[in-house]
């Protein structure tokens, strides 16, 4: 019997010691080893697996032991919620100090805003200016892959009208068709709640019309109002008439002054020269032109002129609007903004 007491004390004698050694062993790792190397930049890239991520970590000398740090970050939960993008990483930092850094911190993530009314053309110059993309001619090739559309879930050649408007962070230079992807499935985020079915248009449609609608006015209240008039001339099969379709169908040669030469011109968006909806959206909408498509405003009206304030009236008849075009876009003195009736024929 004593034998066996005798063996106890040494086993647990041992498991004592291995876990105080163990512990010691920890602590050092944790908090007395520290990074040595001078302040760096840590990137970790978009899809980048936590598995990933410690290797190179370790590899780079950035922390000491691969083991010690996936179990710190599975303590704290934070295996999943490492962020992409450049992390600056100081000098004498510890593992405990980097998983903040990588988790907590926002890096050299770019905070950029896209927003609403702006074509993938725009979008790709607003990416490019900001280093997000280092090429806007490859986020342009990509946006009209037709194999990114369909993967997507796009029912067209291209992912304009579905690159949702909104604040994103990216790492500088990321690969376009990431940023693509990220916008897209926002743009089904927001949408997913809508519903679709009690439209008469399709729900390609539907975009379609919210990115002229987005185009055609900057004030929230005049959107449903806008979407009647569109509705009302689509059910009477009359031309929709929208200069904003008329620039998007020219746009990589528009030099930003509609002439009337440019109306007569007949593309696959010229609302002058083609019946119905254009090809596809000529813009990316939000949410609240979206909506106004989906549930118009019942109403009579077939036109609306612009009173140069960013508002507009609304007329019923040919003879009422050329009444409102002679006093808005005709006179001087109340237009404000450029006209193609301006320029030289």
């Amino acid at each position: 019997m004593k034998k066996i007491k005798k063996l106890l004390y040494y086993v647990l004698g041992l498991a004592v010691s291995s876990s105080l050694i163990y512990g010691v062993f920890i602590y050092h790792q944790l908090q007395v080893w520290k990074y040595a190397g001078p302040d760096a930049v840590f990137k970790v890239r978009a899809g980048e697996s936590f598995a990933r991520i410690n290797y190179r970590l370790k590899k780079d000398g950035f922390i000491s032991n691969s083991t010690v740090f996936y179990r710190l970050a599975k303590l704290k939960s934070l295996v999943t919620r490492i962020r992409v993008g450049e992390h600056n990483i100081p000098s004498n930092s510890n593992m405990i100090n980097i998983i903040t850094i990588l988790t907590a911190g926002s890096g050299s993530d770019i905070s950029i805003t896209i927003p609403e009314g702006k074509n993938l053309y725009e979008i790709a110059e607003i990416l490019e200016s900001r280093d997000v993309i280092e090429d806007k001619s490859d986020f342009i090739l990509d946006a009209k892959t037709e194999s990114l559309t369909d993967s997507l879930g796009i029912p067209a050649q291209t992912t304009e009208g579905y690159l949702y408007p909104d604040t994103y962070r990216f790492s500088k230079n990321t690969d376009p068709q990431t940023v693509i992807r990220r916008m897209v499935k926002n743009f089904f985020e927001k949408v997913k709640k809508l519903d679709f079915t009690k439209s008469s248009l399709s729900p390609h449609e539907v975009i379609t019309l919210a990115s002229i609608v987005e185009k055609e006015t900057g004030a929230k209240f005049e959107r449903p109002l806008i979407s009647g008039v569109f509705h009302n001339r689509l059910k009477k099969k009359m031309r929709l008439q929208s200069d904003p379709t008329t620039i998007y169908g020219i746009f990589e040669d528009f030099d930003g002054n509609l002439r009337k030469k440019d109306l007569q011109q007949k593309t696959d968006y010229n609302t002058y020269r083609i019946g119905g909806l254009p090809k596809g959206p000529i813009s990316n909408p939000g949410l609240a032109s979206i909506k106004a498509v989906l549930k118009p405003k019942k109403h009579s009206f077939l036109y609306f002129v612009s009173q140069n304030d960013g508002t507009h009236v609304f007329t019923k008849t040919y003879k009422e609007h050329l009444a409102a075009v002679k006093k808005w876009q005709l006179n001087r003195k109340n237009r404000k903004g450029k006209s193609w009736r301006d320029l030289k024929k």
